[in-house]
Formats: structure tokens, C-alpha cells, sequence
């Protein structure tokens, strides 16, 4: 099959390197110039690796590359099964981007890669909305195996199947996701940063926290986290999250990360951020036990909304974040009882700002009271 993209920064060309890879010829553009012109040199720069640690062969790596097609524009992609958009997450420039596909490929799957804007808002305007969906990759798109699959109310179950079909195909693992504000992974990892960042506020320290993280079995601690996206970014998402959400407290954006993003200590990219130095593993039930909770509270919050399983929360919190286990593997080994109390304690406590943060989902409530 064919697969279009649209957008060749690091993550458009990611996604066509998936489906490249995969056997399909992929026709691709961007706006701008110096992206077009660059990009099989720089698919070339991003198999390189592989080819001398001897995962790829010379040969596989050139057909990869072969079957990347760059051309000028939307109009001259031509006729493609599945079209892809990686362009900026501005709602005008997504509508723009696909009421031009559907004038070029009219039979084509169409796919937003968004990670905050709804799926069903992108799609009108459209005159064939039910063709559009979410294919949410995470970065770096060949690396991660994790893609959400988005639809939105008229999405058809034919484009939905081709979608699926053709990731899982490419190796990646599809997981649904509802049209919701941050879909499964942004959304339910808010609280692995908040939660810390409430704990920086009541004078914890950064590394004691992430050093009780990592002896928990989380390969990063929610501070290194923060650290390696980049301040900003998990700011931005933050935000924005918190604007979807009608500035729930479960979402509050907490001073300590406006004061980190101000001071310029974004973490990898500025050279400086929460943390320095490798932390050591250090136990402290009460640190994990606290964030995990959150954790467990949001995805009991999701749940419901419909659109998702129990078991695909916790998949997708494995594998887009890494995480050792998900929400509800860790409500089955904490118990219903312990993560409930734990935050009605933290409610108790909480200060006015955060008030409601910590009130406990139905389905929790209902699992901790004795049979």
C-alpha cells in the first residue's frame, strides 16, 4: 500500500521511516524547502546506526530510503491508501492540511498525529469526516511502539480496521483511545509529575522523590522525566490539559514547574534542570505509594468515559512511558483500600488550590468498601 505524509520534521520522517521499513511505499512533502530536501539524507543519518551495530542490513537500509518519495507539494502526492499529518498542533493549519488530502486522495484514510487537539473538532468542515482518525506515535516514532488509535463519533470501523491493520503490521502495538483531552498516555501520567511537583512545593526534595521512583521500578523518576522532555514542553502539555479540563485540580499546574521554565533550567537541552547526576535507588513506600495512587485515581476517572479498557490503560502506560506496570496492575497490588486512603488522607490536607484533587473515582470508592 501507500502511505502519505505531511510534515517532515523529526516526527514526520520518524513515522515515514515506520511504514518505509515496513514494506510501503511512502510519498511525503513538507512546506518547507529544507525539510523536503533533506529528508532521505536524514532517513539515511537515522538507520546508519542500526546498519553498523548489524540490525539492518546495508541493503535493507538502502530499500527503506528507496521507497521514501519526496515531493513539492499536498497536490502532488497522488492517490494513497493511508495519509498521515505531522504539522503544527494549530486546529487551522490540521483543517487545512486535510481538506486538501481529501481533494487529492478522496478514498484515502486520513490521520492526524495530534496529541492535544480532538479528533472530532479537526474533522469538521470535512466532507468526508467519518475517513479521519487519531494515530497518536510517540517520539521517537520508530523506537516506540506504542501508537493510539483515536476515533472520533462518526469514524468509520473500515478506517479504523486499515489504520490498525497497517500499524500493528509496521510492529507497533494499537492501542484505542477515547476523543478525550490527552487522550490515554497525557492525560493519566499528568499525576506522575504533579504529584511530585506537590511534593516540591511541601519542601520534599527532588532527588529523594525520584530516587524512591526508581526503587519502585520506574526507569526514570518523575523529575529525570520532566528533565528529558524539557520543562517547557511538559509546561505547554500541563496547560493545556488543565485548559481542556476546565482547570480541574487534578490537572493544577503548579508553581514550582512556571519557576523552573522561567529560570531557563529546562533540564537535557539547557544543560540544567530538577536533577544532576545519577540518583541512586532509594526506598520510600510512602513517596510511591502517594504517586502511584494519583496515577491510579486518574485512570479510574478515565475509565468510565468509555472508549478505552482497564487493560489497554495499563499497555499504554507501559509502553508509551515505560512505566514497570500500569495504573490498575498497581490498584490490584496496593488494594482498593490502601490507594483510597491514601487519598482521602491527601484530601484532608490538601491546601485550597488543590481541594477536589485527591476526591477518589466512583469505581474506587465502591472496590474499598468491605464485601
Amino acid at each position: 500500500m501507500t502511505i502519505a505524509v505531511v510534515g517532515l520534521g523529526a516526527m514526520g520522517l520518524g513515522i515515514a521511516q515506520v511504514y518505509a521499513q515496513a514494506g510501503h511505499k511512502v510519498r511525503a512533502t513538507d512546506q518547507v524547502a529544507a525539510a523536503r530536501e533533506t529528508a532521505r539524507a536524514r532517513l539515511e543519518a537515522a538507520l546508519a546506526p542500526r546498519v553498523a551495530k548489524g540490525s539492518l542490513s546495508a541493503a535493507e537500509a538502502a530499500e527503506t530510503v528507496a521507497r521514501l518519495e519526496v515531493v513539492e507539494d499536498i497536490a502532488r502526492l497522488g492517490p494513497c491508501d493511508l495519509a498521515i499529518e505531522a504539522v503544527a498542533e494549530v486546529l487551522a493549519v490540521k483543517q487545512a492540511v486535510f481538506a486538501a488530502l481529501q481533494e487529492v486522495m478522496p478514498n484515502a484514510v486520513l490521520a492526524t498525529n495530534t496529541s492535544s487537539l480532538s479528533v472530532g473538532t479537526i474533522s469538521v468542515g470535512l466532507t468526508r469526516p467519518n475517513q479521519l482518525l487519531g494515530l497518536h506515535f510517540f517520539n521517537p516514532a520508530p523506537a516506540m511502539r506504542l501508537v493510539e488509535l483515536i476515533p472520533h463519533a462518526t469514524t468509520s470501523p473500515q478506517a479504523l480496521t486499515l489504520a490498525r491493520q497497517l500499524t500493528e503490521a509496521a510492529g507497533k502495538v494499537v492501542i484505542q483511545a477515547p476523543d478525550r483531552p490527552g487522550f490515554i498516555v497525557n492525560r493519566c501520567a499528568r499525576p506522575y509529575y504533579g504529584e511530585a511537583l506537590a511534593m516540591l512545593e511541601e519542601r520534599r526534595n527532588a532527588v529523594e522523590i525520584d530516587a524512591a521512583m526508581l526503587a519502585a521500578g520506574y526507569r526514570l523518576g518523575p523529575f529525570a522525566l520532566i528533565d528529558l522532555i524539557g520543562a517547557d514542553i511538559n509546561l505547554a502539555a500541563t496547560e493545556g490539559l488543565s485548559a481542556a479540563m476546565n482547570h480541574h485540580p487534578r490537572y493544577h499546574v503548579f508553581a514550582a514547574l512556571k519557576a523552573q521554565v522561567a529560570s531557563g533550567a529546562l533540564g537535557q537541552k539547557a544543560g540544567k534542570g530538577f536533577i544532576s547526576g545519577p540518583i541512586e535507588p532509594r526506598e520510600n513506600a510512602e513517596i510511591s505509594l502517594r504517586i502511584e495512587s494519583t496515577l491510579v485515581n486518574e485512570a479510574a476517572w478515565l475509565l468510565p468515559e468509555g472508549g478505552v479498557t482497564a487493560e489497554g490503560i495499563d499497555t499504554a502506560m507501559r509502553l508509551g512511558l515505560n512505566f514497570p506496570l500500569g495504573p490498575f496492575a498497581a490498584l490490584q497490588q496496593h488494594g482498593a483500600a490502601k490507594v483510597v486512603a491514601m487519598l482521602n488522607d491527601l484530601e484532608a490536607k490538601a491546601p485550597a488550590t488543590l481541594k477536589t484533587r485527591y476526591i477518589a473515582a466512583p469505581m474506587l470508592k465502591e472496590s474499598s468498601r468491605p464485601s
